[in-house]
């Protein structure tokens, strides 16, 4: 379905909508401050006749400031109470999630709710989270993130029986590829097929089932608790945990089968036993 044709005004509120309402409010008095003394100007009348431009150009930006000293700050906070209402309806959400015992709170809700969830963890695992929508041209992808400098892609899919299949994996590296993304996280309430996983294997793409993703949400609320490992050691640029999207350090397995292999750990362990191979 093709996108309504949007007016000025609601541009400026969706586009102020996506920023911190703080912003919005700002904005708002800014643009109250410099249009207000062009509204209320006093046009000085035309002496001479190659004045008229400048007075024609005067009395048009005085009748610009004058509508706009009042549009454009309603605009900024509409744009601003949006964007306040999103924080908290996010926030209530996780709440929701990370207080239920299990995953299924993740099916009783819309597409656009799970969205908002898995923008919300991310947010609090201390990435900046843009919303892309999802569709169109940037190949489906529904957030993007940045951290440390890093660009990470991510795909939701609120899918409540049907396994995420490996094109949706193969959808999500080609768009990586094409911007330059560090990662990139495809977040399910459901499943992956065998085929997904062993795609996204070795090539920092991360897939987040129901499970993980409640372990993510239930995790941002509980502060890690001080304890006594091994010494480690982190290597610039070292992934980013599976499970609670902490960094990750190389240790060695001490014991069994994989003993004197390296492996990457979480560093919250072992609050979070999260893992992937060296």
């Amino acid at each position: 379905m093709a996108r309504r044709k949007q007016s000025l005004f609601e541009d400026v509120i969706e586009l102020t909508s996506k920023l911190p309402w703080w912003v919005g409010v700002v904005l708002a008095a800014i643009a109250y401050v410099i249009l207000h003394p062009i509204a209320t100007r006093e046009i000085a009348e035309v002496v001479a006749f190659g004045k008229i431009g400048g007075m024609v150009g005067a009395q048009f930006g005085k009748t610009f400031a004058m509508i706009g000293q009042y549009l454009l700050p309603a605009a900024f906070l509409s744009g601003a109470a949006m964007s306040a209402y999103g924080r908290y309806t996010r926030r209530a959400l996780q709440e929701q999630v990370a207080a239920s015992p299990d995953r299924s709170a993740l099916d009783d809700m819309s597409w656009q709710q799970f969205e908002a969830l898995v923008g919300e963890a991310f947010r609090r695992k201390g990435y900046a989270v843009a919303e892309t929508g999802g569709g169109g041209a940037d190949g489906g992808i529904d957030l993007a993130l940045k951290k440390e400098g890093e660009t990470f892609l991510v795909q939701c899919k609120q899918w409540k029986a049907t396994k995420v299949s490996v094109s949706t994996v193969r959808e999500l590296y080609g768009v990586m590829a094409a911007k330059g993304a560090t990662g990139g996280f495809v977040v399910t309430s459901g499943v992956f097929t065998d085929n997904a996983r062993a795609f996204a294997a070795g090539r920092n793409i991360t897939l987040m089932d129901g499970k993980a993703l409640h372990a993510l949400i239930r995790g941002v609320n509980v502060p890690g608790k001080a304890a006594s490992v091994p010494p480690v050691y982190v290597t610039t640029g070292a992934p980013f945990c599976p499970v609670c999207q902490s960094r990750m350090a190389k240790r060695k397995a001490k014991n069994g089968a994989n003993a004197g292999n390296e492996f990457w750990g979480c560093s919250r362990y072992p609050d979070c036993r999260g893992r992937r191979p060296a």
